[in-house]
């Protein structure tokens, strides 16, 4: 049996899936299987699958389920130890794998392992952002507020994880995964390998412009979560959901939509004032000052200068 089970659900996705593929066989840890789950794909991915030699890979073809289905049909029919989730978009850097395997090799009472990420561009080119978390051990209280996975390519989980806790709910939709983490760090501790292991690809078309619906997903996280939280601890629960606002309100900004960003601000600071006094929150007042007097121009403007720094920065420190 091997080790790892790489789970990779593809639903038209061959503009990028041999490049992330190629990150998989450049891992520096080799004793994994490929399980690329068709979840439904109208493009040539089952005759493409077929031309490659790798006995790793396991094509698994199913009627399209979405990306909580096509996780859980992973789930279910991978044969390691440990489960990598992997976008078909998302790249891996070739130490990534043998870094978290030994994390938990070593470490029993760990369930997941996470990394830093890089975010890329839809050409592969680095933003020069590097999104760091700091969230390790009992993250259960943290996480319970705010996801500390903030990419689903990232985590390396125990399968029994999933025998014990049971699979992603589909209820929950796009948010099934900030489901599933709060409940193995119920459980489990959490590790972290604090290095960018895990490329986040970026896509303008693919920035979700309902946020309406990011909203209710997240919504039936958060309430189903503190249905079985302490009595000392729901007071958490108005600040997850202030800093679910303040998150849509980065969205609202992302998809040019000032009114929307500044209402969203707006219900942070009702639900608790403290989160916009926050890094991200100083940080957003000022995107949204800039918006209001020189426009989401004038914002993308100085977001290209300071992706331009930080790309020379990581240049010069590599």
């Amino acid at each position: 049996m091997p080790k790892v089970s790489i789970v990779i659900p593809a639903y038209n996705a061959m503009v990028y899936l041999p490049t992330t593929l190629d990150t998989v066989f450049k891992q520096t840890f080799t004793d994994f299987e490929v399980l690329i789950i068709n979840d439904g794909s109208s493009d040539k991915i089952v005759d493409w699958v077929a031309s490659l030699t790798d006995a790793r890979i396991r094509l698994i073809n199913q009627e399209n389920q979405g990306l909580t289905g096509a996780h859980n049909t992973g789930v279910i029919q991978a044969q390691g130890e440990y489960i990598a989730f992997l976008d078909a978009d998302d790249l891996w850097e070739p130490s990534k794998l043998e870094k978290q395997v030994n994390c938990l090799d070593k470490n029993p009472e760990v369930g997941l392992v996470d990394t830093w990420v890089m975010l890329i561009d839809e050409d592969g080119v680095s933003t020069g952002t590097v999104l760091k978390t700091n969230a390790e051990g009992n993250v259960w209280q943290q996480i319970i507020q705010c996801p500390t996975v903030v990419c689903g390519s990232s985590p390396l989980v125990r399968k029994i994880c999933f025998q014990e806790l049971g699979l992603f709910d589909p209820e929950m939709g796009g948010s099934s995964d900030w489901d599933m983490w709060i409940r193995i760090a119920s459980r489990y501790n959490f590790a972290l390998i604090k290095e960018p292991l895990t490329l986040y690809r970026q896509h303008r078309s693919s920035m979700s412009k309902n946020c309406d619906r990011v909203f209710k997903e997240n919504q039936a996280v958060i309430e189903k979560t503190f249905k079985s939280v302490p009595p000392e601890l729901q007071n958490l629960k108005q600040r997850a959901y202030a800093l679910v606002y303040l998150y849509l309100a980065w969205r609202a900004l992302d998809n040019r939509n000032y009114e929307q960003a500044v209402y969203y601000r707006q219900q942070a600071y009702i639900n608790d004032p403290k989160v916009i006094y926050s890094k991200s929150g100083l940080s957003q007042q000022f995107a949204i000052t800039l918006t209001r007097f020189f426009g989401s121009s004038g914002l993308d403007g100085v977001r290209n200068i300071s992706r331009t720094l930080r790309r020379n920065i990581l240049a010069l420190i590599s």
